[in-house]
C-alpha cells in the first residue's frame, strides 16, 4: 500500500503484519484542512483497501495538534469563483468520500485531537467508533461563512439526532470533547497521550471477531435504519441475514471453533502478537 498519492505528501498510509490499516492526515501546517487533492487521495486509498483482503481495521488519523480544521481556505476561495456546475462537480466528490467512508465494509476507528470542524465532523461521524482527546472540539461552522453543512448532513444527524443538529448546526457553537461525548458524535474521551493505547485495545477486541461477520453487520445495520421493528418486511430481512452468515464460510468456521473449543481461523491469521 503506497504512503503517497499523486505524489502529494498530503496522506499517509500503510498497513501492519495484522491487518491494521492507518490512514494520517498529513498537513499539519495547515491543521490537516482538506482539499480537492486530499479528498481524491482519499478516496483512492479507500478504494485500495476495501479491495485488500489482508486488510481488517482502518485507523484514521492526523499528524499534528489538530484532526482537521475542514476545508482549505484556498480551496474554498477557488470554488467560490467557480460556477454552480462546477461547485457541484466538486461536491460530488466529498459525498462520494463519506459514502465510501461509511459504507466501507471494514471497522474504521477515528481519532480525534485538537480542532475538528466544519466537513471534519463529517468524517468523524462516518467511523464506526470515534475515540477523542480530552483536548479536541468540534464546530459545525459553515453557516459563519455563509455556506452549509449539505453533504455531511446525513451522517452528522444520523450520529447526533436531528434535535441536537438543529442547535449545533445553527449555532456553530465550538463542542468540547466532553459535550460531543454526551450528544453521540464520539464514543469515548481519552488523555491526548493515551489515543493509541485506547486504539490498540479496540484494534485488538476488532480483530477478535469474524470480518465478514463485521461486514455483514454493518450492512444489516444499514439495512435496519429507519425500519419499524416487527413488520414482515423487517423480520424477513433479518431471517435472511442470519441464515446467510450462518451457513456462509466464516459462520461454520466460527461455530465449529466454538464447539470444538479452540480459535476460529481468522484469529489464527491476524497476527495479534505484532504492535500497531
Amino acid at each position: 500500500m503506497s504512503n503517497e498519492n499523486n505524489n502529494e505528501p498530503n496522506l499517509t498510509a500503510g498497513i501492519d503484519p495484522r491487518g491494521v490499516v492507518r490512514l494520517t492526515l498529513n498537513r499539519p501546517a495547515v491543521r490537516n484542512a482538506f482539499d480537492d487533492n486530499l479528498i481524491a487521495n482519499l478516496i483512492e486509498t479507500l478504494e485500495e483497501v476495501v479491495n485488500t483482503p489482508e486488510a481488517r481495521v482502518i485507523v484514521l488519523d492526523a499528524a499534528g495538534k489538530h484532526f482537521s480544521a475542514g476545508g482549505d481556505l484556498n480551496w474554498m476561495r477557488r470554488m467560490g469563483q467557480m460556477d454552480e456546475a462546477a461547485n457541484r462537480a466538486d461536491a460530488e466528490k466529498l459525498a462520494k468520500l463519506m459514502v465510501m467512508l461509511d459504507q466501507c465494509p471494514k471497522p474504521v476507528i477515528g481519532l480525534i485531537q485538537g480542532a475538528c470542524y466544519g466537513g471534519a465532523v463529517g468524517l468523524a461521524s462516518c467511523c464506526d467508533m470515534v475515540i477523542a482527546a480530552d483536548n479536541a472540539r468540534f464546530c459545525l461552522s459553515e453557516v459563519k461563512i455563509g455556506l452549509l453543512p449539505a453533504t455531511i448532513s446525513p451522517f452528522v444527524a444520523r450520529a447526533i439526532g436531528t434535535r441536537q443538529s438543529r442547535r449545533y448546526m445553527l449555532s456553530a457553537e465550538v463542542i468540547p470533547a466532553e459535550k460531543a461525548l454526551d450528544i453521540g458524535l464520539v464514543h469515548e474521551v481519552v488523555a491526548e497521550d493515551e489515543l493509541r493505547s485506547t486504539a490498540d485495545t479496540l484494534i485488538a477486541q476488532l480483530l477478535q471477531n469474524s470480518p465478514a461477520a463485521i461486514a455483514a453487520t454493518k450492512d444489516l445495520l444499514k439495512g435496519i435504519a429507519g425500519q419499524v421493528p416487527g413488520t414482515a418486511e423487517v423480520t424477513d430481512y433479518t431471517i435472511d441475514c442470519i441464515a446467510k452468515i450462518r451457513a456462509s464460510e466464516e459462520g461454520r468456521e466460527g461455530l465449529s471453533a466454538f464447539l470444538e473449543k479452540r480459535s476460529p481461523s481468522w484469529i489464527q491469521a491476524s497476527g495479534d502478537e505484532q504492535d500497531a
